[in-house]
C-alpha cells in the first residue's frame, strides 16, 4: 500500500493504474485522477477483441458535500494554466491488491473509490465507500467520449449523446447509429445537465511531442447519500445482460478469479504480484478464437515477436499449458511463406503484416521451452508439418530477400523494412539499419536447425529424414563460421556481419542470445568474455542498453518529439526484457548456485521498487534511459506495463526454482 501526506499533484499523477478485461479492453488512470495520456480511461472497449479499442468512458468528476452548499472535488484535471479540481491533496492511500483502491479524506469525510472490469466484457464498474463515521453526499460527473484510443476528441456535431432512459440505466448513444453504451446506478438520482468539457490536457502526450489536448462529453450527474459503511455503484458497460447483474456479485467474480491466479505456497508475493499482471497481457482474439498476448499497454497489440518472447515467461514458466498451446496454435495457423505474423491488424479488412525475421525463430525456442515444460507430444506432432515448411521456407527463400548464405547464416533484409526488433524507422529514414545477418538471428536461426533435428528424432516423421541432414549440416557450417566473422578481438560479437561488406562492430546486447539460448555457438571460456563485455559496457539495475555508451550514436535519453523518440529508441535506451536472458546467460555460467541466484534477486530491487512504487504501479516499463541522473529514481518511459518485460522477470524466477506453476 502507497500511503500520502500532503500529497503534490506531481507525486500522485506520475503514478498511474491499470485493470484489464482480457479481451483487449482496459480502464487506466493516475493516483491524482487527472488523465495524463490520450490512452487513458474508466472504459477504453475492444469493439473487435482483442483490437479496435475505442474510449467511450474518459473520466469522472467526483465531488464531496459535507455540509450544505459545499461541495468540495476529490478528483482532478488538468487544463490550460490550472488544476481543477484539486483533489490529488485528500489522497490518503493507494492500494492495488487485490483491486485499485484509493481512500481520500475530504474535511474529516473518508471516502474510497474501487474500480474493476468484468473479465471477458467490456465493463467497468466503479465502486465508491463511505469508510469515516459520518454522512455525505456523493455526487458524479462522467465525461464521455467516442474515439479511437489513438486519437483525440474535440467538439462537434457528430456527437450528440443521445439516450433512453429506463429506471436506473442509462442507455446512451454517442452519435447516430453507434452502438450503445449502458450506465447503471444504484439508490442513487440522476440529473441531465449537457455541457462540453474543454481543453483537458495529458502531459504525457505533451512530453512526447503529440497533441496533447481534447474535449469530453457531459450529459449530467449522479447524486447519492451515503451513509457511514454505505455503498454507491456506477456500471459502464456494452453488455446489456452484464449491467443487469448486482455489482457487488460482480466484484465476488473478479476477485475470485484473481484468487485463482496467485500461486500457492510462494513466500515472494513479487513473484506472485508478476504473476497477476503477467494473465493482463492474455487476451482472446476473436478472428481465431484462441488465445494471444498484448505486447503492452496502453497501445500496443498483439505481435509476433514479443508474443514469442513474452510467452516463456508469462504462460509456459508458469504453467498455463492450455493457454500456451492456444497462443502457439493461433500464431502456427497464420503462417505464410514460412513465416509468422510480426503484427495482427487493429481493424478488420487490414492485412496482416510480416515484416519480421525474428519472430518465426522465436517460435522454435517457445516450442521448445513448452515441450521441456509440459512433454505435450500430440501437440507437437500435429504442428511439426508446420515447423517443416518454416525450415523449407527458409532454406530455399522468403519474403525481404530472407535466405541462406554459403557459410550457413541466414540474411535478411530489403529496402526500408526493419526485421529485427531493432526496428525503429521515421518515413524513410532506418535508424537501425541491420541488412544482412545480424548477430541474435544467427544464434536464433542455429537454435531453429538444432530444435527442428531433435524434436525429428522423437517424432520419428518418415520421409523428412533428407531434410533432417540438410538442418544438421547448415547448422555445422554456420558454427564452423561463426567466430571467423562475429568473433571481435575485444572480447565480444560484432552485431551484423554481411559477408563481403563491411562489418558492424557495434557493441550491442544482441550478442546476449548466443549464450543463453539452448544451443550455443560459443566455447565456456567465449561466453565468459562476451558475457562480461556485455556486464561492464550495457548492464544497467533495469536492464540492458541497446549501445555502448563509447559509441558516437549513442543517446542517453529517450524523451521528445517522434524523431527524437525514434532516434533514441534502440541507441542506447534501456530495455528490461534483456535482463531476462542476461540472467539466464549469468546462471549458465555461473552454473546456478545458490550464491548466484541470490546475486540476481540482489540485482532486481530497484525494479522491484519500479514495480510496486513507480510508474504503473504492479507494471513493468517498457524503456529506460540509457543514462539517468540517477537509476534509483529513474523514470520508466514507452509503454507503462509490457509483456515481455514481466515475462522476462518471470522466466528468471522459474531458472532460479522460485516460479510455482498457477494452472
Amino acid at each position: 500500500m502507497l500511503t500520502f501526506q500532503n500529497p503534490s499533484f506531481e507525486e500522485t499523477t506520475s503514478k498511474e493504474w491499470l485493470v484489464t478485461n482480457g479481451i483487449g479492453g482496459y480502464a487506466s488512470g493516475t493516483l491524482s485522477g487527472a488523465n495524463t495520456r490520450r490512452y487513458h480511461g474508466l472504459l477504453v472497449a475492444s469493439l473487435n477483441p482483442p483490437t479496435q479499442r475505442q474510449v467511450l468512458v474518459v473520466n469522472m468528476e467526483e465531488c464531496l458535500t459535507i455540509h450544505r452548499d459545499t461541495c468540495v472535488g476529490f478528483s482532478s484535471n488538468q487544463f490550460p494554466g490550472i488544476v481543477h479540481p484539486r483533489g490529488y491533496q485528500y489522497l490518503q492511500s493507494f492500494e492495488r491488491t487485490p483491486l485499485p483502491r484509493m481512500v481520500s479524506d475530504v474535511g474529516g469525510s473518508q471516502v474510497a473509490k474501487t474500480v474493476f472490469m468484468v473479465h471477458g466484457s467490456n465493463t467497468t464498474v466503479m465502486a465508491y465507500e463511505n469508510v469515516g463515521q459520518s454522512a455525505f453526499q456523493l455526487s458524479l460527473t462522467p465525461f464521455f467520449s467516442d474515439r479511437d484510443y489513438h486519437s483525440l476528441l474535440r467538439e462537434n456535431e457528430r456527437s450528440d449523446f443521445y439516450f433512453e432512459k429506463k429506471k436506473d440505466v442509462l442507455k446512451i448513444f454517442p452519435h447516430y447509429g453507434a452502438a450503445p453504451l449502458y450506465v447503471r446506478y444504484f439508490n442513487g438520482e440522476f440529473k441531465e445537465t449537457r455541457y462540453w468539457f474543454k481543453n483537458f490536457q495529458y502531459e504525457k502526450e505533451r512530453y512526447r511531442g503529440l497533441d496533447f489536448q481534447e474535449d469530453a462529453y457531459s450529459i449530467g450527474k449522479f447524486t447519492y447519500t451515503l451513509g457511514p459503511g454505505e455503498k454507491a455503484h456506477l456500471v459502464f458497460s456494452l453488455d446489456e445482460e452484464i449491467v443487469a447483474n448486482n455489482p457487488d456479485t460482480l466484484e465476488a467474480q473478479e476477485l475470485k478469479r484473481l484468487k485463482k491466479l496467485r500461486p500457492l505456497g510462494k513466500t515472494d508475493p513479487f513473484v506472485a504480484d508478476l504473476q497477476i499482471a503477467a494473465a493482463q497481457f492474455v487476451v482472446w482474439r476473436a478472428s481465431t478464437e484462441s488465445y494471444s498476448l498484448l505486447a503492452g499497454y496502453h497501445w500496443f497489440t498483439d505481435w509476433g515477436r514479443d508474443t514469442m518472447i513474452a510467452m516463456r515467461g508469462l504462460t509456459i514458466a508458469t504453467g498455463r499449458q492450455k493457454v500456451s498451446r492456444s497462443i502457439l496454435q493461433t500464431f502456427f495457423s497464420s503462417l505464410s511463406e514460412g513465416m509468422l505474423p510480426n503484427r495482427f491488424p487493429d481493424f478488420a479488412g487490414e492485412k496482416v503484416e510480416y515484416n519480421t525475421i525474428d519472430a518465426t525463430l522465436w517460435l522454435f525456442v517457445a516450442l521448445w521451452e513448452y515441450h521441456r515444460k509440459f512433454g505435450d507430444w500430440a501437440f507437437i506432432e500435429e504442428n511439426f508439418d508446420h515447423l517443416t515448411d518454416i525450415i523449407q521456407w527458409h532454406l530455399r527463400g522468403t519474403r525481404y530477400g530472407i535466405h541462406v548464405t554459403e557459410e550457413g547464416f541466414l540474411y535478411g533484409g530489403e529496402g526500408i523494412a526493419q526485421l529485427t526488433w531493432m526496428d525503429a524507422r521515421i518515413g524513410d529514414h532506418v535508424v537501425t539499419p541491420r541488412h544482412g545477418c545480424p548477430v541474435e538471428i544467427q544464434a536464433l536461426w542455429f537454435n531453429a536447425l538444432k530444435i527442428y533435428e531433435a524434436l525429428a528424432k522423437e517424432v520419428g516423421t518418415a520421409g523428412k529424414e533428407d531434410l533432417t541432414d540438410t538442418c544438421r549440416h547448415t547448422a555445422g557450417r554456420l558454427a564452423k563460421n561463426f567466430k571467423t566473422h562475429f568473433w571481435n578481438e575485444a572480447g565480444y560479437l560484432n552485431d551484423v556481419v554481411t559477408p563481403g561488406f563491411p562489418t558492424d562492430e557495434s557493441l550491442r546486447p544482441n550478442q546476449i542470445y548466443a549464450i543463453s539460448l539452448p544451443f550455443s555457438l560459443l566455447e565456456k571460456e567465449e561466453e565468459m568474455l562476451v558475457f562480461e563485455t556485455v556486464k561492464k559496457h550495457l548492464y544497467t539495475p533495469f536492464g540492458l542498453r541497446t549501445l555502448d555508451p563509447a559509441h558516437p550514436d549513442f543517446k542517453p535519453v529517450y524523451g521528445g518529439n517522434q524523431w527524437e523518440r525514434d532516434m533514441a529508441y534502440h541507441q542506447g535506451t534501456v530495455w528490461p526484457f534483456l535482463l531476462g536472458d542476461y540472467f539466464l546467460a549469468m546462471l549458465k555460467l555461473r552454473n546456478n548456485t545458490p550464491e548466484t541466484c541470490q546475486e540476481i534477486r540482489n540485482s532486481l530491487d530497484q525494479l522491484r521498487v519500479h514495480f510496486y512504487e513507480k510508474d504503473c504501479i504492479h507494471g513493468i516499463s517498457e524503456i529506460f534511459d540509457g543514462l539517468p541522473d540517477s537509476y534509483r529514481d529513474c523514470d520508466g518511459r514507452g509503454t507503462v506495463q509490457q509483456a515481455w518485460s514481466v515475462g522476462a522477470m518471470l522466466m528468471v524466477y522459474a531458472a532460479m526454482g522460485d516460479s510455482g506453476d498457477t494452472f
